[in-house]
C-alpha cells in the first residue's frame, strides 16, 4: 500500500527532503516512524513526526559533521537518538532501530539493530508499529492499518507481554481507544483480562506519567465509558482514585460538559466525595496548584443552591473567594460547566467585575489596627459592598466605620485584638 494523500505530501518539506537525501547519500534506510504514521494513513497531518534509521548515533553525528548540519539535544543519543535542525528552521529527531534486551516494567535497556520488523515488534500497539518510506510505502508488520480500517485498538502481539514491557501501556491503550474506536465499549476480552491481571504493575509507574494520559483520556472519546471500564478493572487505586469512586456523577458530569471543553480535572473530580480524596488523589498523581485548588473548589460548591438568582450566586461567590481574579474567573467557569450551566456561564463570562472601592490604605488612614481586627473590617466592610449590588461608594461605606470597628472588634477574643 502507498500513500498519495494530502496530508503526506504537505509533510515533504525541502528541509525534510535535504534529510532523506543525506540518508540515501550514505546508504542507510531512513523512514517515518510510529505515531506519525498512523495519523498519515487516517489522512491527518501529525503533529510530531519521530523518523528511524537503520544507521547508528555514532554513523549519524558523522555524516552531520560532515554535511555541516547543526545537532541539537545530545541527552538523546545514549537512547539512539540524535536530533538534527537543517536550514536553521526545521527540526528532525532520529532514532536508531533498536530491541528491548531487559525490561523492568517502567524502561527498557535497548540494542541496536538493522531488523525493521524487531524494532516494530517492540512497540505497544499495531496501529503505532508502522513505518513510512518517502516514497508513500507503508511497513506494516502486524496488521495495523487493518486495524485502523476497522477502528480497532490492539497491542503488538501478546498483550501481557507488551503491558510487562512498561505497565504505562495500560493507559495508552485506553487513551488511544478514544482516539481510534468508533465504539464506546468494543474492547477484546483478551485485552481487559491481561490488563486486570497486571493492573498493580502500575504502582511503578510515576504519577507525572500516569496523570499525563489520564488527562488525555478524560478529555477524549468515550470518556463517559472508558474510565468506568478502568476502574472494573481494578485500576483505581494506582491512580489514586477510591475504591468506591462515584461512578453515576461521573457520567452525569461527562454529560454536562459534553461540548463545553472542560479541563480534565473538572471531570475527574466527579468520582471524588471530598476534599480529603482530592488530597489522596494529589499524592499519587502531582497534581499542580492550580489543578488541585480546583478540584477542592469544585467538590465544595458543587452542591450549592443557586436559589432565584444564578448571576448574582456566581457574584457573590466570586467576590466571596480568594484567588487571582483571572483564575478565579476560570474555577467558577468550570464549576458551571460541570453542573452544565453553560448558558449562566456565557452570562458570567461577559461580566464585568467592579473593583472593591476600599483597600488596606484607607484603613491605616483610619487608624484602624492591624491585625484581626484590620482584616475583619475589611472583609465586612467588603460584605456590605457586595450586597449593595456593587453600588457603595468608598465614602458610603466608610460613613458608619466606626459602628463596623466596634461590631467587628466584639468578635475577636480580646487576646488576639493586638
Amino acid at each position: 500500500m502507498k500513500l498519495e494523500s494530502p496530508a503526506f505530501q504537505s509533510i515533504l518539506t525541502s528541509e525534510l527532503n535535504t534529510l532523506v537525501n543525506i540518508f540515501d547519500k550514505y546508504d542507510h534506510e531512513l523512514r517515518i516512524a510510529g505515531g506519525a504514521v498512523r495519523d498519515l494513513v487516517l489522512d491527518m497531518v501529525p503533529h510530531d513526526i519521530d523518523f528511524a534509521t537503520t544507521a547508528t548515533p555514532t554513523q549519524m553525528k558523522e555524516m552531520f559533521d560532515i554535511e555541516k548540519i547543526r545537532m541539537i539535544n545530545d541527552s538523546g543519543e545514549k537512547h539512539g537518538t540524535i536530533t538534527a535542525r537543517i536550514n536553521d528552521k526545521e527540526n528532525f529527531e532520529v532514532t536508531t532501530l533498536r530491541i528491548d534486551v531487559v525490561t523492568d516494567g517502567r524502561r527498557a535497556e535497548v540494542e541496536f539493530t538493522r531488523d525493521w520488523q524487531l524494532d516494530a515488534n517492540r512497540r505497544d500497539l499495531t496501529i503505532n508499529a508502522m513505518f513510512l518510506g518517502f516514497d508513500g510505502t507503508i511497513y506494516d508488520y502486524f496488521n495495523g492499518v487493518e486495524d485502523l480500517k476497522n477502528r480497532r485498538v490492539k497491542f503488538v502481539g501478546d498483550p501481557v507481554s507488551r503491558i510487562q514491557e512498561d505497565y504505562l501501556r495500560i493507559l495508552r491503550y485506553f487513551r488511544f481507544y478514544g482516539r481510534i474506536s468508533e465504539k464506546a465499549n468494543d474492547h477484546e476480552e483478551s485485552t481487559l483480562n491481561a490488563i486486570k491481571e497486571n493492573a498493580s504493575g502500575m504502582k511503578i509507574i510515576s504519577g507525572e506519567r500516569i496523570w499525563m494520559e489520564l488527562k488525555k483520556i478524560l478529555c477524549g472519546n468515550h470518556a463517559r465509558d472508558i474510565l468506568p471500564t478502568m476502574l472494573q478493572l481494578d485500576l483505581a487505586p494506582y491512580m489514586g482514585l477510591p475504591d468506591k469512586a462515584d461512578i453515576e456523577e461521573y457520567r452525569t458530569v461527562c454529560c454536562a460538559t459534553e461540548g463545553l471543553d472542560p479541563q480534565p480535572m473538572t471531570r475527574l473530580v466527579a468520582l471524588l466525595a471530598n476534599d480529603d480524596e482530592v488530597h489522596l488523589l494529589h499524592k499519587r498523581i502531582k497534581l499542580s496548584r492550580d489543578e488541585l485548588q480546583l478540584g477542592s473548589f469544585i467538590i465544595n460548591h458543587r452542591k450549592d443552591s443557586f436559589d432565584n438568582d444564578p448571576m448574582k450566586y456566581c457574584q457573590f461567590l466570586f467576590t466571596d473567594s480568594p484567588g487571582e481574579m483571572k483564575k478565579l474567573t476560570e474555577r467558577i467557569c468550570e464549576l458551571l460547566k460541570y453542573r452544565g450551566e453553560k448558558d449562566l456561564m456565557d452570562q458570567f463570562v461577559k461580566w464585568e467585575s467592579p473593583k472593591f472601592p476600599v483597600n488596606g490604605y484607607d484603613l491605616v488612614d483610619k487608624q484602624i489596627p492591624k491585625g484581626p481586627i484590620f482584616q475583619g473590617t475589611l472583609h465586612e466592610l467588603k460584605q456590605i459592598w457586595k450586597f449593595s449590588m456593587f453600588t457603595k461608594t468608598k465614602e458610603e461605606l466608610l460613613e458608619n466605620l466606626d459602628e463596623i470597628v466596634e461590631k467587628v472588634t466584639e468578635k475577636v477574643p480580646s487576646k488576639k485584638r493586638k
